[in-house]
């Protein structure tokens, strides 16, 4: 398998970083087994049958293991993967120069497909359906239609907001999956392999403390990893050990629960300002000079999960847990 990027790939800081570490086949894919098994029935089935794969739609939290399933599905399938997210692809020219690109059998992943403007989503539609494009040559009066037929192709999308995805071109992805926040012992199984890969000695509890405020996501452990690894090599020591890791996480002022400064910040003006709410999230953004956006996508998922905020028809609200998380009492605002 070989991997191609668009200019969009090199400006998510992460990726070089990641890319050692990302599991090339589902077998090392470590969590979301249903979703591993299903990917390995139809890859199965489309190299015995010689065909593309169908076109699939991964949605799921940030950081879940979403890209790293393309780039496994195109090891999978010995196919190149070109890689590009849907903000980069501006105009139908764009899709057409990446839609012509492709050799049989290639994928394309776009990742926040949700962020493909509608004008070139309707471009998308008999691309996936039946392999062709349909551009228009020229304007007014000189304006005609011209089909271009395109090799067989997967698209594998993937979004952190699947209900900003229209129905049509939702229709058109013959497999929808959902990729869930992992647990505990699955992540510190992850952060054993990560270590192996990067030769971090780490003691299993060490493992289990960076897991434990990993926000059950393996972007964010590797993250942490690295960083457990850079406190203990500036400390003059070899192996990760329980105390280091703590001493280390909390540094980076994440508590136990996995929250960082914005999380704490996000429930503290909701108590000190709100009194707990209910309140908008785009209040809350304007409040903390953060985009809304991000705070909907990256944080409030993982809140909720918590059981710290509520959704309301009214707006946000902070729960008994969280004024307990923050040693708080209502009482006292």
């Amino acid at each position: 398998m070989t991997t191609r990027y668009t200019e969009s790939t090199f400006t998510k800081p992460d990726r070089p970083f990641e890319a050692p570490l990302r599991p090339r086949s589902l077998q090392e894919f470590c969590g979301q087994p249903t979703v591993c098994e299903r990917l390995g029935v139809v890859s199965q089935a489309a190299k015995e049958r010689g065909d593309a794969l169908g076109h699939i739609l991964l949605s799921g939290p940030p950081g879940v293991g979403k890209t790293s399933l393309a780039h496994i599905l195109g090891h999978e399938m010995g196919s190149q993967v070109v890689v590009t997210s849907g903000p980069v692809i501006e105009k139908a020219g764009d899709l057409a120069g990446l839609l012509t690109g492709l050799k049989k059998g290639d994928i394309l992943f776009i990742d926040e497909i949700h962020r493909l403007s509608r004008n070139v989503e309707e471009y998308l539609y008999p691309a996936m359906e039946d392999f062709k494009l349909d551009l228009m040559i020229d304007s007014g009066p000189q304006a005609r239609s011209v089909q271009v037929a395109l090799e067989p192709f997967t698209l594998v999308a993937a979004t952190t907001r699947a209900g900003l995805i229209s129905s049509p071109l939702r229709s058109r992805f013959s497999m929808s999956l959902k990729l869930d926040y992992y647990n505990e012992t699955v992540l510190s199984d992850i952060l054993k392999r990560s270590s192996t890969l990067l030769g971090i000695e780490c003691e299993p509890e060490g493992f289990l403390e960076i897991a434990r405020r990993s926000r059950g996501t393996p972007r964010i452990a590797n993250n942490l990893l690295r960083w457990v690894r850079d406190y203990v090599q500036v400390k003059g020591l070899k192996s990760v050990t329980l105390a280091l890791a703590k001493e280390a996480l909390s540094m980076l002022q994440i508590d136990e629960k996995g929250l960082d400064e914005t999380d704490k910040r996000i429930l503290q003006v909701m108590i000190k300002h709100y009194k707990g709410g209910p309140v908008g999230m785009s209040t809350i953004a304007a409040m903390l000079g953060e985009e809304a956006d991000t705070l909907e996508e990256v944080h409030e998922p993982y809140l909720i999960i918590q059981d710290l905020i509520r959704r309301t028809p009214r707006g946000r609200e902070v729960t008994e847990a969280a004024y307990r998380h923050l040693d708080t009492h209502q009482e006292t605002l």
